[in-house]
């Protein structure tokens, strides 16, 4: 697939991998988890932006990628990535911890080039290591700016930061909307393409309490979806990460996890013909 050709289908794709969690382990039960709730019968399948998922040929389910060992996970998550891009899917990818995105960042610049980030998230992730593991889920867009993996890293919600994170901010040259400066349309324009990274936890836990870092203060889900829906680049891809089923109350996450899935792919569906 050439830099030039476009995204014919979007495709949810399962990453159940959470070797790298620097907490609490769980959020490689996600993906199943958040399948069954978007076949439960409690959501139908149409999506704010008036897009119907249901028998819509251009909305795929691209099955899970399972690592066969976790020193593997980079390749292996790449590859499949890679795989799925040069037949002209797009990708929702659901974690997994946030470690994933990595590779799946490594993936889309193989095809694309000039990608933007849009990252969610209560945290950072930028730290240079993190107990030992520079690829823990503390660290993934710390090794994504390393490589160059896009042009513009945009973080939004973020409300917790400390010297070394400050630093590596700077050196990175990322843009941070902290929580404590967010309000509603501060999401800055994009030129060219989107690729969206949503952490759960940028969600407060009052919405969202299925995960393991609870971090209070966050983005209401009416402000997330928001967010979603005046993205106004061509939306290329996405993961949704860090939910964690074995956190959760009454599958209250897992309900907003899958209305996000809807939404999210809503909008990547909407922006086919653009891209």
């Amino acid at each position: 697939m050439s830099m030039d050709n476009k995204i014919k289908n979007v495709g949810l794709l399962g990453l159940p991998f959470d070797h790298n969690s620097s907490f609490a382990r769980g959020p490689g039960q996600a993906p199943k988890v958040i399948r069954d709730c978007l076949t439960s019968g409690s959501l139908n399948t149409g999506t704010e932006n008036g897009i119907e998922l249901k028998n819509n040929a251009n909305w795929l389910d691209c099955g899970d990628v399972k690592s066969q060992a976790p020193e593997h996970f980079v390749g292996d998550i790449q590859r499949a990535c890679s795989s799925f891009l040069e037949k002209g899917t797009g990708l929702l990818s659901l974690g997994g911890d946030h470690s994933v995105t990595y590779p799946i960042l490594r993936a889309y610049s193989e095809h694309f080039k000039g990608i933007n980030i849009l990252h969610i998230d209560a945290h950072s992730d930028l730290y240079d290591s993190f107990k030992g593991n520079k690829l823990s889920n503390a660290c993934p867009f710390a090794r994504i700016m390393e490589e160059s993996l896009c042009t513009r890293l945009v973080q939004v919600g973020i409300r917790t930061l400390n010297a070394h994170q400050r630093q590596q901010a700077e050196k990175f040259n990322v843009e941070m909307i902290q929580m404590k400066d967010w309000h509603q349309g501060l999401i800055p324009h994009f030129s060219g393409p989107v690729y969206l990274s949503l952490d759960i936890d940028g969600i407060d836990p009052a919405f969202a309490p299925g995960v393991s870092h609870r971090e209070p203060g966050g983005l209401s889900s009416r402000e997330v979806i928001n967010i979603i829906h005046q993205i106004q680049s061509p939306l290329i891809g996405a993961d949704i990460v860090e939910f964690n089923p074995l956190k959760d109350i009454d599958n209250i996450t897992a309900q907003l996890a899958a209305k996000l899935v809807k939404e999210v792919a809503g909008k990547m569906l909407m922006d086919l013909s653009s891209i």
